[in-house]
């Protein structure tokens, strides 16, 4: 079975290393192979120019395409497993696109796993490891009221007057603020139009506290039923969403102002001005320190008496080896391809694994990732 890497970009690096390290058959895919080369020549050479149609060529039955790359590249290589039997793992969201070939990949048992990078990824590990140590505790009872949160965030390690800086192009953090969020707030559905309309403050319990803005994004509801949250629980709260530095929304008023009157094929062409500014001005220097804090909480009230409540916290922060959001990222990813090579997921298209032996496996791993990561029981 070979692994057909495809994108080598910043956030692949620590993962196809550390696969090509550990001697299996990994092919390399890159639009440019002087970066790929730059990256991991110094122990492979089975580096090409990704090409799609190339791909196909070389896929043989049960090899497995890795997708780094752009997330409308995910459904054509997913189609391209399809064709040649392969299996199929990428970091990103399920898009519906790629759900509805959940019956192909099944008829064929062939496994497409997605979602199994830092956030969607290690944050769905936490949530499942906390729902399981719930329902198993004695404070398990059906009229808890519970309240789940997940807040991430790629910030820097120093601040900066900008509050932020970009691993990788801001096209997508520009885009994400333009999208509507559902979640649950006091019982209701909480809609938003816009990220800047919902910003609270959340103090996570890192080593020392430390309290950040926070927002909702995308929709929330749907991961209630893939968290296994049995349809009866009373759910006062449900939230995942990003987390920024304190001053964030502050320092990005104007950003906000602009975004809200841009539409149409003029708003787009001026978002990729604005990205390729924010990229000139607000990127990470080669081997600039980056952060990433996670936090996952699940609270369970019964007459507003706390009767259980367990928070996973992680902080880490970038390195001479790596950035944080690489290792965060793509480790997760290589260790989905070895559960694929190791036939320990079942066929279908599927997001971060809920077996428990392989989430207490993969968390045990992403603890060496992190220089702080622990899980608080609260009461």
């Amino acid at each position: 079975m070979t692994v057909h890497w495809c994108g080598a970009g910043l956030s692949a690096i620590p993962g196809l290393r550390r696969l090509i390290k550990d001697g299996y058959d990994v092919v390399v895919w890159n639009r440019t192979p002087e970066k790929a080369i730059e990256a991991v020549g110094d122990i492979t050479n089975s580096i090409r120019v990704f090409d799609k149609d190339s791909l196909q060529d070389c896929l043989k039955e049960n090899d497995i395409i890795v997708s780094m790359l752009p997330a409308d590249w995910h459904v054509p290589l997913a189609l391209v497993a399809l064709s040649k039997k392969a299996h199929f793992v990428s970091s990103s969201y399920i898009a519906p696109e790629m759900r509805i070939l959940d019956s192909k990949f099944k008829k064929a048992n062939l496994v497409c796993i997605n979602e199994v990078g830092l956030d969607p990824g290690i944050d769905h590990l936490m949530a499942h490891k906390l729902v399981t140590d719930y329902r198993q505790s004695k404070h398990y009872h059906i009229e808890n009221e519970l309240s789940f949160l997940s807040y991430c965030g790629g910030i820097p390690k120093f601040e900066n007057d900008f509050k932020y800086k970009f691993s990788w192009s801001p096209l997508g953090v520009l885009k994400a603020l333009k999208s509507p969020s559902k979640s649950l707030r006091n019982f209701k559905e909480f809609n938003v139009d816009r990220p800047w309309d919902a910003i609270s403050s959340y103090q996570a319990p890192l080593e020392k506290a430390e309290t950040f803005e926070v927002y909702p994004n995308r929709d929330s509801l749907p991961f209630m039923e893939d968290y296994k949250f049995d349809p009866t629980w009373i759910v006062k709260d449900f939230v995942r969403g990003t987390l920024r530095l304190n001053g964030w929304s502050l320092a990005w008023q104007d950003i906000f102002k602009e975004l809200e009157r841009l539409t149409g094929k003029a708003g787009d062409n001026r978002l990729k001005e604005m990205s390729d500014q924010f990229w000139s001005e607000n990127a990470y220097e080669k081997d600039e320190p980056d952060r990433v804090v996670l936090c996952v909480s699940l609270k369970a009230e019964m007459k507003n008496s706390i009767e259980w409540h367990k928070t996973f916290v992680m902080d880490a922060w970038g390195n001479g080896e790596s950035s944080a959001m690489s290792r965060l990222v793509s480790q997760p990813v290589s260790l989905a391809v070895e559960a694929v090579l190791h036939k320990k997921l079942e066929a279908g298209v599927q997001a971060a694994p809920s077996n428990m032996a392989i989430v207490d496996d993969w968390l045990s791993k992403i603890d060496n990732l992190a220089q702080y990561l622990k899980v608080i029981q609260h009461n």
